[in-house]
């Protein structure tokens, strides 16, 4: 070994050196640049912007704190504007005369750009480059992420199918790049790669045996198939997508609670994946499902799967006890946005909360545009089961309703001539404000609830007032009943919410009037939803009363911040909501005051309206209290007007059909609140807004699209439609690269999250452009196009690469040779149990407790801790724990849910050595698969061997491999005293190391 110490070498040998790389450097950027090699169109977003923004952004790009001289190369007009003594950085069309090439081309290091402090030089050819862009015009071209696919510059793969045209787009970079391809892997190595890669678990000896004997043409074909049909698929393209949504089961912070129902989005996930839900519903489901006329329903339980989508949106952490729920709220919505955007857009649309966005045309009036939205949709429960004939029980019912009114109109209307109407006094709306600042929030004493929301079935939409109550034997009228928002609607056992419109808080008190036998009201600030001591504890009531009575919330101390009351059947545990078949709520009016409970009067003029009048306004739901009060009066005085023809029959049409419904089991969703729109929160603070509040869009100078937002809801659905619009030049790229991706380990566009100008440029531009067009035209099908990559020759070669590839592209990216990569931590533990013999394939249903070690401690942590061996299930249904990660998995790159990970970080860590050497779950599935194979009746050690290898690598052992197993196996049996092979082979806990070092080795946890 050499060692070179500097100051030992002679000083004529230095001054040398020194003169040598003088020269070098010289060369290096005054030189005389060549043209051979370049593009014969030089573009600048492919050639010439990675140039700028590595040696010339830093003083001289979109920053204005640290931009000098007064020139922007970022834009146009920046890079043409006259400078000092009238010179111009670039000349469109004139090399000679751009000041640019002068100052990275001058002789004088002092002047030559940029600076030698910056240790960056502008390279000859970066120079030749830059000076054919400026002699072919200097166009800025738009980013290319903002420029949808153009399909006619891909016309010539038009006779092609999509797997010829991919073969035929790698093929033209490869030979630009002068590489050799690499030879087809052999079918032991691709039926490898393509099990894990569709399903994430390794294929079955048999499945191996039967591949490998069979001859056909379409063999590989039938294999793909087979992959693409096995619930394991839905499986392993579902938990890719939940990385995406950083999906989690509780909300993290100091205590960990459960999101309810969060286990169903991912069954939703697996099912969406395995029947190939076009990938446009599979966005609507999940950003507007609850909102969709039309919703997919289960194929056998006829449920509605879309609603289980919105999930989506609440999967977000969160805060029991924030001190400023306004800030809580901003912080939510935040998450909302950056993940939204991220997962649809590959855009980093939170980067403009305070500030225009410093480098993609994202105005921060887009930022909260979209928190508009965001704040405008509800978090709340929904049933989990909603059955498709649902909706159409609830409709028949109200025509139900609508007819038993009718008839009993119908003999009223030709009795009524015959009696002296009462003379009652009329009554008419409430005033807003009433004597002693008391404001009404809401009335449901009349037939409307005045503005308020009603979700779900269980108040309908309207108040009770004039619906008929019957005698317990269902034959006669006993009185129509008085106006109220009931949650027995429909009778008992519907799920529903009544809610507010917001309102600013202005007085020290909010006050309701309700009943129930177990119900819930509650004032909920700021969207804020995990109500509880110590602060907010008291902003949430049970009713649990049959009596009228006065809920009171104390809300003084937050004067100022908006709020909305919400009155619901039922109660919150944990914050999860549960209902019994019994509970009903019932609620007349709610009110703010100051001082005293005032209760709101009705205002009185004189008069009442005829009595034909007043029976045609109860048929069409029109009716004011008063004209109910009149017709009991007068149903009263006479037995006759209790009862029509086939009241019985009708009222057990009723019971039919509403007792079809019953709602046990929910999850968190959303649903639609108001239009809403933001101020500009100034430099992202939410204590300093903009005077103007923005109108709700969808990045339209991004999208191209512009959806007219309607006045009521939230906007969501607008929003799905700048999303899917075909002006959308992004919505289907970044599907088709996360599935590229997934397929070879990187994308076309490596930053996966992030298409915009901090994001890395698509290593094959026109690939990733016509997989887009493909995709829409084959009706958004992931499955389609999937098996259109698979079925290529790019993804059938070999690992390794010719020698020259490994020069010319040592990272692979033009993929020469398919790329060496490392499997998931879900896959390696997946991998284990299948090979241990110890899995099982049972698909959905609730998570596995995760398996508490002694090191996860802190508050939130679970009671009990689940099995080692996660029940045997896949990773998948493993329960995900902010708080509380499984450390197996964790260990090998599992991502902390907090935001998008639509490209996990890959590491080579000693805790993943040491994981695999000491991990208890490891070391058990060894001895569970030694258990196994001792059963299976190996004659020899060569025939163990053989097998173990078959099983974990899919292939047999090399001859050296198995030599080297066999004087393994024999070294540990002479140490433990074990001469005879058939003593060997008999030896459990020989075997279980045996099989232990087969997991550590590295294909096992490599696709190489």
């Amino acid at each position: 070994m050499f060692s070179w110490k500097l100051g030992r070498l002679p000083l004529a040998f230095l001054a040398l050196v020194g003169a040598l790389l003088a020269f070098a450097v010289g060369c290096g950027s005054g030189g005389k640049e060549s043209e051979v090699g370049l593009p014969e169109v030089v573009d600048f977003n492919f050639h010439i912007k990675p140039i700028l923004v590595q040696k010339c952004y830093l003083c001289h790009g979109p920053d204005p704190s640290s931009r000098e001289a007064d020139l922007r190369l970022d834009l146009f007009d920046g890079a043409t504007a006259k400078l000092e003594r009238g010179k111009q950085a670039i000349v469109p069309g004139k090399p000679g005369k751009s000041y640019l090439l002068e100052r990275i081309t001058h002789h004088d290091s002092e002047l030559r750009m940029p600076p030698a402090a910056t240790n960056q030089e502008v390279t000859a050819e970066e120079v030749a480059l830059i000076r054919k862009w400026i002699a072919q015009g200097a166009e800025y071209t738009p980013h290319w992420a903002f420029v949808g696919p153009d399909a006619s510059k891909l016309e010539r793969f038009a006779t092609l199918t999509p797997t010829q045209a991919i073969d035929s787009l790698v093929g033209e970079s490869i030979r630009q790049k002068g590489l050799a391809i690499a030879a087809k892997a052999d079918k032991n190595a691709l039926i490898r790669r393509l099990s894990y890669v569709l399903t994430g678990l390794p294929p079955n000896p048999e499945e191996v045996e039967a591949f490998l004997e069979d001859d056909a043409i379409y063999a590989y074909e039938k294999l793909v198939d087979r992959y693409l049909e096995a619930p394991s698929f839905g499986e392993r393209w579902a938990r890719h997508w939940m990385d995406v949504v950083r999906y989690a089961e509780t909300r993290g912070h100091e205590f960990d609670y459960a999101i309810q129902g969060a286990w169903r989005y991912r069954d939703y996930l697996i099912r969406a994946f395995n029947e190939d839900v076009p990938y446009d519903q599979f966005i609507r489901e999940q950003l507007a499902g609850d909102l969709m006329e039309s919703p997919r329903f289960h194929a056998e339980a006829r449920t509605n799967e879309s609603v289980l989508g919105t999930l989506f949106y609440t999967l977000g952490e969160g805060t029991h006890s924030p001190v400023d729920t306004r800030k809580d709220e901003s912080d939510r919505i935040d998450n909302m946005i950056d993940v939204t955007s991220k997962a649809f857009q590959a855009l980093t649309v939170a980067c403009a909360k305070c500030h225009d966005h410093k480098f993609d045309p994202i105005p921060t009036a887009d930022y909260y545009a979209l928190y508009g939205i965001m704040e405008g949709t509800r978090f709340s429960p929904q049933p989990a089961n909603q059955l498709e004939m649902r909706n159409v029980s609830l409709r028949e019912a109200q025509k139900l309703q609508a007819h038993i009114r009718q008839q009993f109109a119908s003999s009223w209307e030709s009795a009524q001539g015959k009696q002296v109407p009462v003379q009652l006094t009329n009554l008419h709306t409430v005033d807003e404000v009433v004597e002693g600042g008391v404001k009404v929030l809401g009335d449901f004493r009349g037939q409307d609830f005045g503005g308020w929301k009603s979700d779900g079935m269980a108040f309908g939409s309207k108040t009770t007032l004039g619906n008929p109550v019957l005698t317990e034997d269902r034959k006669a009228l006993q009185k129509l009943d008085e106006g109220m928002a009931s949650s027995r609607y429909f009778g008992l056992g519907k799920f529903g919410v009544l809610r507010s419109p917001d309102f600013v808080i202005d007085a020290k008190y909010v006050g309701v009037k309700a009943r129930g036998s177990l119900g819930t009201v509650r004032v909920v600030m700021d969207n804020f939803q995990l109500i509880q001591y110590p602060i907010y504890g008291g902003m949430s009531q049970l009713v649990q009363s049959g009596d009228w009575k006065e809920l009171v919330f104390d809300v003084g101390q937050w004067k100022g911040h908006k709020a909305y009351l919400e009155v619901m059947p039922g109660r919150f545990q944990s914050h999860n909501y549960v209902q019994g078949h019994q509970d009903f709520v019932e609620v007349q009016y709610a009110i703010s005051f100051d001082n005293s409970w005032q209760e709101p009067s009705l205002k009185h003029t004189e008069g009442t309206p005829p009595m034909g009048t007043i029976i045609k306004n109860w048929v069409g739901y029109r009716s004011s209290p008063h004209e109910i009060e009149h017709l009991n009066h007068w149903i009263a005085q006479g037995k006759e007007r209790r009862t029509v023809e086939g009241l019985e029959k009708m009222a057990r049409q009723w019971a039919d059909l509403t007792d079809q419904v019953k709602d046990t089991v929910f999850f968190s969703g959303v649903t639609e609140g108001y239009r809403t729109e933001s101020p500009v929160f100034i430099r992202g603070s939410h204590t300093d807004l903009s005077p103007d509040k923005v109108p709700r869009r969808f990045m339209p100078g991004i999208t191209g699209s512009k959806p007219v937002f309607g006045d009521a809801g939230s906007g969501r659905l607008e929003m799905v439609d700048a999303l899917l619009g075909s002006e959308n030049p992004l919505t289907s790229r970044v599907m088709v690269n996360r599935i590229w991706h997934h397929l070879f380990g990187r994308g076309i566009v490596e930053t996966v999250d992030n298409f915009g100008l901090q994001g890395k440029l698509p290593s094959h531009p026109e690939l990733l452009d016509y997989l887009a067009l493909v995709f829409v035209e084959q009706g958004w099908s992931v499955k389609e196009l999937i098996r259109a990559i698979v079925m290529t020759e790019t993804f059938q070669r070999d690992y390794q690469p010719e020698e020259m590839a490994r020069k010319l592209d040592p990272e692979n990216i033009f993929l020469a040779s398919y790329p060496v990569r490392r499997l998931e931590a879900e896959a390696i533990r997946d991998g284990m149990l299948r090979v241990a013999g110890n899995l099982r394939e049972e698909s959905f249903g609730k998570p596995v407790p995760v398996h508490l070690t002694g090191f996860m401690q802190g508050r939130g942590r679970p009671g009990s801790s689940g099995p080692l061996d996660g029940d045997g299930r896949r990773s998948i249904y493993i329960e995900v724990r902010r708080n509380f990660i499984n450390h197996l998995l964790q260990t090998f790159d599992f991502p902390t849910p907090f935001t998008s990970f639509g490209k996990r970080d890959v590491t080579n860590v000693p805790a993943q050595s040491l994981m695999l050497m000491n991990d208890p779950f490891v070391v058990r599935q060894s001895e569970v698969w030694a258990l196994r194979v001792l059963a299976a009746g190996d004659s020899t050690l060569a025939q163990r061997i053989d097998r173990l290898y078959w099983e974990a690598f899919s292939r047999k052992p090399t001859a050296e491999e198995l030599q080297v197993g066999i004087d393994l196996i024999r070294g540990w049996g002479v140490r433990q005293g074990m001469i005879s092979d058939l003593d060997l082979l008999g030896d459990n806990g020989l075997w279980s190391s045996y099989c232990h070092s087969l997991f550590n080795l590295k294909e096992f946890i490599y696709l190489m």
